[in-house]
């Protein structure tokens, strides 16, 4: 079988490194799979390296015509990698296609409509919902109402639909969606990996100064979009508030870093209380283990609540009780069912009681390796490999 898979992300992103790598390998282990024809998305215009070496797999880039004026761009590129999947589906004998995400999945129903070939969408969430809620698109905004209508068609001519919560998969199946193909593969996180070390927490906190016995918390991740972005500054000093002079914040974020101190001064945080940086995905897990609790800020929305950050499934995997800011995805209620941090609206009075229930959590000692378990639960890979079996009917 060979299987075309496309991406609407760079090769080098972080979230194609996090979350499109690990299920190439999936597809590269079965072994009636011939060969994978991976695509993504390119926009830098500079040539591209892929950081991936499987045996079955082919990379092609669709590099983005880059023009000034966003929606004309938009369209032109969509045309322009339409017609480059169709010449590779010619050219390899393609026999499925496979997207992530439902602006992939766009390419891929149009693509079905002219072959007729089966297509299947992963990580599928209402990005058009997502990106209106965010106030990147408008209500009537030619990208909002295409892709709303892409993911209606998705839906109704898709041979597989895999949403990323239980949540989505449910209002799906309320739509009229086909409840048989229809399968929940939550982002999953390579576990073991992101696990806890002891020599790691300790290598880092000596590096940035921390004394063993102050309280970490950790956000990594960007500001604004689907996250808050002023307020969580106000949601850091409010925690800083909680804790006195007892307490070290760590951001890892690709934003500027100027603006983040800025911020920091806007909400009265001490910078020297803060440490600000990026790190490579591989790198992540060393500052983890340095903390104690993680940060999820998503911004409250309708939608939020069919969301999976991959981010969470990490702190988890690594140990950390997570404070979660409203509902999102399935996992505010796996926090509720199974202690695995604690939910808050953004207010100082819910603030101060989530911070007592993280600080019972870090206080008990088999926190760490019971929420290490919950990561296993609910985002191994495994997961993806028991639908991944389903669908394409392979075996290992």
């Amino acid at each position: 079988m060979n299987i075309l898979y496309i991406s609407y992300w760079e090769v080098n992103d972080p979230l194609t490194t996090s979350t499109v790598f690990p299920h190439l390998e999936i597809l590269n282990s079965f072994t009636n799979v011939n060969q994978i024809i991976f695509t993504s998305a390119e926009r830098s215009g500079k040539p591209v390296n892929i950081n991936i070496n499987l045996p079955k797999l082919k990379h092609i880039p669709l590099f983005s015509k880059n023009l000034n004026v966003n929606i004309l761009n938009k369209i032109i590129d969509f045309i322009s990698f339409h017609n480059q999947l169709k010449q590779a589906i010619s050219k390899y004998s393609i026999d499925i296609i496979i997207a992530r995400g439902a602006l992939a999945g766009a390419l891929a129903y149009k693509i079905y409509r002219v072959t007729k070939i089966p297509f299947f969408v992963e990580s599928f969430e209402p990005h058009a919902d997502y990106m209106r809620e965010a106030g990147v698109w408008g209500k009537y905004d030619l990208r909002y109402l295409f892709q709303k209508k892409w993911e209606r068609k998705q839906l109704e001519y898709a041979s597989g639909i895999m949403p990323v919560s239980d949540n989505y998969k449910r209002y799906l199946t309320e739509q009229g969606g086909d409840s048989s193909i229809i399968f929940t593969i939550s982002c999953c996180v390579p576990v073991d990996k992101f696990r806890f070390s002891e020599d790691k927490r300790n290598t880092i906190r000596k590096l940035l100064g921390i004394s063993p016995n102050q309280t970490v918390g950790i956000y990594v991740g960007k500001f604004g979009g689907l996250y808050y972005d002023n307020e969580s500054f106000l949601i850091f000093k409010q925690v800083f508030d909680n804790y006195k002079k007892d307490f070290k914040l760590i951001i890892l974020s690709p934003d500027n870093k100027d603006i983040l101190l800025n911020n920091l001064k806007k909400a009265g945080i001490n910078e020297k209380d803060v440490f600000i940086g990026f790190a490579k995905h591989e790198e992540v897990p060393g500052y983890l283990s340095a903390s104690d609790f993680a940060f999820a800020l998503y911004k409250p929305s309708p939608s939020a609540k069919y969301l999976s950050p991959v981010k969470i499934g990490e702190y988890w995997a690594n140990g950390l009780p997570v404070l979660c800011a409203g509902e999102v995805g399935d996992d505010s209620a796996i926090i509720r069912k199974d202690y695995a941090g604690a939910v808050f609206d953004p207010n100082q009075a819910s603030i101060e009681d989530a911070v007592k229930k993280i600080n019972l959590l870090i206080a008990h000692p088999s926190t760490r390796s019971r929420i290490q378990n919950l990561a296993e639960k609910y985002r191994s890979f495994k997961i993806a490999i028991n639908v991944y079996l389903h669908f394409y009917g392979q075996t290992k």
